[in-house]
């Protein structure tokens, strides 16, 4: 909605984009495939990638035919992405990649990642060295793991990449910025509605429960959810305003990361308690089969975007500056 027309965008304002994303988060429409090229990727090849990039990807990215998924956490590392052992070695005309991503969301579904990686040996700066590469994900030394969760879908993947041969024109921004186009990127990725909203649909199938059988306690408790629901939408939207004006708000958006994922985790802590029902996924009962889904997803809420340790890391260095 956002991106210029020339590539097949819209042209409207950051607030019309949040607007809309809300609402189809609210009503839990399909958006995850198309997500991360439409949050964050679009947004980083305007702003770092060439112009042969851009009119490379972005066009097939607005038709819906192009998918990204973002490849920064590694195993044994998770959300401290300054610890990367993913190496960059520069070749005649491009780069070998070799090493490993993991929580790596939809990367079986996605055509291309963009990867940080080490293009240069570490120095006391571990922040220095660091370059980000669009990787084509079907390339016969790329190999995707999905990840199962306990409901048994695979929402996350574990990508291995077996030196993987990357052209030079595939390099995103200038060699050794990595890290400082990973923390703007990282606003979109952590700021939006759907930091708050996994668990919307189950928070109103309780209020229609609770409209038929509520007392004072419950009724407390429901209010406070509400409460902290419209106050993680203020913060979203002024962090979407600080994008919209050019900034790159990490603190902010880490903020509403971490209360984003803790009140998600409330609405399924309440709902449980306020209406404890046997966990049927595929139950006629709305409310139970979104309880149920909710259940099983809630593992991830705290490892997608960043954990919560490292989130308020983030944030406290950000208060004490």
């Amino acid at each position: 909605m956002t991106w210029p027309k020339r590539y097949g965008g819209g042209e409207q304002s950051g607030m019309a984009r949040f607007v809309v994303i809300e609402e189809l988060l609210a009503a839990g429409a399909p958006v995850a495939a198309h997500w991360i090229a439409e949050r964050q990727t679009g947004p980083s090849l305007l702003r770092f990638g060439s112009d042969e990039q851009r009119a490379k990807f972005l066009p097939p990215i607005v038709r819906g035919e192009c998918f990204f998924a973002i490849g920064m956490s590694e195993p044994d590392s998770g959300s401290d992405l300054a610890s990367v052992r993913t190496v960059a070695r520069a070749t005649e005309g491009g780069w070998i990649i070799s090493g490993s991503k993991i929580w790596t969301s939809h990367a079986t579904r996605a055509h291309f990642m963009i990867a940080l990686c080490r293009s240069s040996e570490r120095q006391s700066d571990r922040h220095s060295g660091l370059s980000q590469f669009i990787i084509d994900l079907s390339s016969p030394d790329v190999h995707v793991r999905p990840i199962n969760l306990m409901s048994g879908h695979a929402h996350f993947a574990e990508v291995n990449l077996d030196s993987v041969y990357v052209g030079e024109e595939m390099l995103l921004g200038d060699e050794g910025s990595g890290w400082q186009q990973v923390n703007a990127e990282l606003a979109y990725e952590r700021s939006g509605p759907e930091r708050f909203l996994s668990t919307y649909p189950l928070l109103c199938a309780l209020g229609d429960v609770l409209e038929e059988n509520c007392d004072s306690f419950a009724d407390a408790r429901f209010g406070s959810l509400v409460a902290n629901l419209w106050t993680l939408h203020s913060m979203s939207e002024s962090v979407a305003e600080q994008l919209s004006a050019g900034f790159a708000p990490q603190f902010e958006a880490a903020m509403v990361k971490d209360l984003g994922t803790q009140f998600e985790n409330d609405v399924v802590d309440v709902a449980s308690a306020l209406s404890p029902r046997q966990l049927l996924e595929g139950s006629s009962d709305v409310f139970t089969r979104l309880l149920a889904q909710s259940v099983l997803a809630a593992p991830a809420f705290t490892l997608r975007g960043g954990t919560t340790e490292i989130l308020r890391g983030i944030i406290a260095k950000g208060l004490n500056q």
